[in-house]
């Protein structure tokens, strides 16, 4: 998982990114390629 300062350009990566809140965090998943996991601290 990469640490981003913004999570713009990680979105972008692939159409099924999608970007999520959790705890204060925000985060980029991606179920059908996990590997383009990233967070936002």
């Amino acid at each position: 998982m990469k640490v981003l300062k913004s999570l713009k350009s990680a979105k972008i990566r692939d159409k099924d990114c999608k970007i999520v809140k959790r705890r204060g965090r925000v985060f980029v998943i991606n179920k059908k390629n996990p590997r383009l996991k990233a967070k936002q601290a």
